[in-house]
């Protein structure tokens, strides 16, 4: 996190006045995935103040990117004037809600509230805790714990049909599969039910959300307010992030995304989105920036007509990179890029800004007495020591960003600090090294 603070990131949030209604706009931006009645959302959020939440489980020490399509929505519908409520799974966290294919690894107790305090921390960022319509974080630990198994079966199990369970996504899932499921991970979805109620009757809540594939464990909550309290609630689901050939962006499938700097560092982040592809860019302005419909629609043009520029990609990436990390963060991200390739000075790039941007290229590491031609080598830039000396013959091989002639230098004695070096054959082909102390 940089110097801008959470107050100077919210004053520059808006939604779009060109909508006449805040569904109208989450809709747009492709937010809406699955929900119940839309036109009774629709009325719902266009009326006086409602309290909605969404929840949270600290199910690793950092929020990622499927959980920021959340925040977005709360955020945009808290600016038109809802009530948010932050829930953290201080007791659901210690459950795990089904994945598809196996159990998860069940944490301890004192494991699941770190997280729980990190993942707030998160949480809080990206709303704003001023006004009537405040943030308020609460912990589902506080009404859950409490509860006897006795009062758990007969108040609230009695409620929900096995037959009806069994039907949803990751119940099936797991049922079809080698790995069966647990009692304990099959009662997931009555707890978050329980949360819904809790959350009816003590703020009166009556909108949820969460992802698409979370639906059954929305819906679970809907049907237990219906039944005892006879009262009509709603819930929205919104669709997965997955990137070109549709695999999911997340923990489970271990290509997450993460909001914490040091698990996803800024510069990591930054090219994430710098390397969005144009058929997906658009979307992603969408739903990860607050850029107006106008701003969007003249960046759809830029894709169309000059591709090769990538404006939208750049705008995205210092929009969202900007909001997670800061624009500092964002800023010095973009420098790191440009200095890689001949553009910049190495030389002048934070410590961890260049650490991070040479993790993210092909790398070795090397000690004291291995030379360029070798260092080549071992990077994968060129295929044998023979290539490398042609290389450096013909000018096409430099270390940070200067051309080297002869390849017999040790990499060490051209190292930024004696311990990091970029190598690049040719304008665009690069790879990182890091020199043993």
């Amino acid at each position: 996190m940089t110097s801008q603070t959470t107050a100077d990131l919210l004053a520059t949030q808006s939604n779009d006045s060109s909508f006449e209604n805040v569904w109208d706009e989450i809709v747009y931006r492709g937010l809406v995935h699955v929900s119940t009645d839309e036109g009774a959302l629709r009325e719902l959020l266009a009326g006086p103040p409602i309290t909605f939440y969404c929840g949270f489980d600290p199910t690793a020490p950092s929020l990622h990117l499927g959980n920021l399509v959340q925040l977005l929505l709360l955020r945009r519908l808290q600016l038109a004037g809802h009530k948010p409520l932050g829930l953290v799974g201080g007791s659901t966290g210690l459950i795990g809600d089904p994945r598809p294919t196996a159990e998860r690894v069940l944490k301890t107790r004192e494991q699941t509230a770190e997280w729980v305090d990190k993942i707030r921390v998160h949480v809080e960022r990206y709303l704003s805790a001023a006004g009537e319509n405040g943030l308020r974080v609460v912990n589902n630990l506080d009404w859950t714990e409490p509860l006897s198994a006795i009062e758990f079966l007969r108040d609230i199990g009695k409620n929900f049909r096995v037959n009806t369970m069994l039907k949803k996504d990751a119940v099936s899932a797991r049922l079809n599969s080698d790995a069966g499921i647990s009692y304990t991970e099959f009662s997931y979805q009555i707890l978050q039910g329980l949360d819904y109620r809790e959350l009816y009757r003590t703020f009166d809540c009556v909108l949820q959300t969460g992802g698409s594939d979370q639906w059954g464990n929305l819906t679970s909550g809907t049907e237990l307010i219906r039944r005892t309290e006879g009262v009509t609630v709603h819930a929205i689901g919104t669709p997965l992030i997955t990137n070109s050939d549709g695999t999911k962006f997340g923990k489970s499938e271990g290509n997450a995304v993460w909001l914490d700097a040091t698990m996803t560092s800024p510069y990591a982040f930054y090219q994430f989105w710098l390397n969005q592809e144009d058929t997906d860019v658009i979307d992603r302005l969408k739903v990860f920036t607050f850029l107006s419909r106008a701003e969007i629609d003249a960046l759809a043009v830029q894709v169309a007509e000059r591709p090769f520029a990538r404006e939208a990609q750049k705008r995205l990436a210092l929009e969202v990179t900007s909001l997670v990390h800061g624009t500092d963060a964002a800023r010095a991200a973009i420098d790191a890029s440009a200095a890689l390739f001949g553009q910049g000075d190495l030389t002048v790039l934070p410590g961890d800004v260049l650490e991070a941007a040479i993790a993210e290229l092909p790398h070795a590491d090397v000690d004291g007495t291995t030379t360029v031609s070798q260092a080549l080598v071992a990077t994968g830039l060129v295929a044998s020591l023979g290539a490398a000396r042609r290389a450096a013959a013909e000018g096409g091989v430099y270390v940070n960003n200067e051309r080297v002639s002869d390849d017999s230098v040790t990499v060490a004695s051209l190292a930024l600090g004696g311990k990091h070096a970029v190598l690049r054959r040719g304008k665009k082909t690069l790879a990182g090294v890091t020199v043993a102390s």
